[in-house]
């Protein structure tokens, strides 16, 4: 790692977890060290434009649409920052800080991107991101891997299962969800006929494919990875809703939405049982850099919810907060994240990239 490190952070993004992104970026600027990192800011606006910014534009919503349009330019030693208005180069990043939740920044898309320019990255590679962002591709390999996860229907806009089905198979309440959405938006907890079919055209709107999942009554535990080949695992946190369920609102509207503990109140055997499926589950979805593994806790029961590449970074979020816990405060979190970025770049520069 250089010895200042130019961070280019990525925020905002093409997806209905704008606003969220945004704030994760302004928790992370403000914790970088400014003797080790120099930031390069990028906000890519709502309409998917990359955009120049600067340290005032985080205090806003959303990306703003007025600041010079900016693209990655590819180079042998590192992608470049090219100001389309000024037609040249404004910065050469070592290293980037994706910031992007959800659709085109957590989705495998941005890392493809990434990976053709040249740059290193933190978090997840094109394989784990796609995975993961994906609910029903990451439950087949969980339950592939005889991992414990939840029943579930997949409908899509040709073959959507009927009430009456779905609830025989699944039980009531259900869940009906996006298939590649967080943040749980677009998700509805339903026990009636006609409030299937309203979550259904609600879900649909954000999606090609809704999950409809079995409702497991039990608590809501969240545990945070850290690592490459060898990771490590937090303290489990818990996660107590005061609405229905763990929805957008609680998460970020509300500021009373959920009551939030960390670490959980688990004996020995569930935190150690929980920490295992954690690192189980993020190296089956082929995980890197960072991701936060949610559960669901019935009795003795433990199922895998979902599993987060990019988690948020928000004051709230339970990713810095449970590595806090655990001994690494937030500062010392992103130096390391940072790290384990060069030290992937540094492995795959080593991989023959012709055949003689």
């Amino acid at each position: 790692m250089p010895n200042r490190c130019v961070v280019l952070v990525l925020f905002g993004g093409k997806s209905v977890e704008h606003e969220v992104s945004c704030e994760s970026a302004r928790n992370i600027v403000a914790a970088l060290n400014p003797a080790k990192y120099e930031v390069i800011l990028v906000g890519i606006d709502k309409e998917g434009v990359f955009r120049l910014c600067s340290p005032e534009d985080l205090t806003r919503p959303e990306c703003p649409r007025n600041r010079d349009e900016v693209v990655l330019v590819p180079h042998p030693q590192g992608g470049r920052v090219y100001n389309l208005r000024r037609g040249e180069i404004v910065a050469l990043p070592h290293v980037v800080f994706p910031v992007l939740h959800g659709t085109f920044g957590e989705d495998g898309t941005l890392q493809g991107l990434l990976e053709m320019v040249n740059l290193p990255y933190v978090g997840s590679g094109v394989t784990g991101s796609a995975i993961c962002m994906d609910k029903e591709v990451t439950k087949r390999l969980l339950r592939e891997a005889g991992l414990p996860v939840a029943r579930f229907l997949v409908a899509t806009e040709n073959a959507v299962p009927s009430f009456s089905d779905a609830a025989r198979v699944l039980g009531l309440p259900l869940f009906v969800k996006p298939a590649t959405l967080g943040s749980s938006v677009g998700a509805a907890k339903v026990g009636k006929e006609e409030e299937f079919c309203a979550a259904l055209a609600e879900a649909f709107q954000y999606d090609r494919r809704v999950l409809i999942e079995e409702y497991i009554a039990g608590r809501e535990i969240e545990c945070s990875v850290l690592g490459n080949e060898n990771p490590c695992v937090s303290l489990p946190g818990e996660i107590i809703p005061r609405h229905s369920f763990y929805s957008y609102e609680a998460k970020y509207l509300d500021p009373n939405g959920a009551e939030l503990l960390a670490p959980a109140p688990l004996d020995e055997e569930t935190t150690r049982r929980i920490q295992e499926l954690a690192l189980l589950a993020f190296q089956v979805c082929r995980c890197e850099g960072m991701a936060r593994v949610d559960f669901f806790l019935r009795g003795n029961e433990i199922y895998i919810n979902e599993v987060n590449t990019i988690p948020g970074f928000t004051k709230i979020s339970m990713y810095p907060k449970l590595w806090e816990v655990s001994g690494i405060p937030y500062s010392l979190l992103l130096d390391r994240l940072i790290a384990l970025a060069f030290e992937r770049k540094e492995k795959e520069r080593k991989l023959r990239r012709s055949f003689r």
